[in-house]
């Protein structure tokens, strides 16, 4: 009696497994672009081009200090609603330039930057 109840728990068992991953297969699709995904802002590799994957992704609003990134790299924001992002020669989002619009990318040399910052 054991054995089968063990077994009737391991069925259930596996049965809500699969429930669950095709429940998490089914959520919303992302719109990736170049492997950065949506609502994202990308830096890809030195000299990757065209970019493949991203060796960094930020989705948080405000300042990031970036370390060992030099020579050009693509920056892509990934962003929606108009969201921009900057590109820093200082630390903690200090000396900015001219912010990258959503839904672009810039091919930037890295080695002056020091942070990025994502804006609202």
């Amino acid at each position: 009696m054991r054995k089968l109840f063990r077994g009737a728990a391991a069925l259930a068992t596996s049965v809500v497994a699969v429930v669950a991953l095709s429940g998490s297969v089914e959520a919303k699709p992302v719109d990736t672009w170049a492997g950065c995904p949506d609502g994202a802002v990308c830096i890809y590799p030195q000299n990757e081009n065209p970019a493949v994957r991203p060796t960094h992704v930020f989705y948080r609003y405000g300042a990031h200090n970036l370390t060992n990134q030099f020579g050009r790299h693509w920056v892509l924001n990934n962003q929606y609603g108009g969201a921009t992002a900057n590109l820093c020669t200082g630390s903690n989002g200090a000396g900015c330039g001219s912010p990258i619009a959503a839904k672009t990318g810039v091919y930037a040399d890295l080695t002056p930057i020091n942070s990025i910052r994502l804006n609202r």
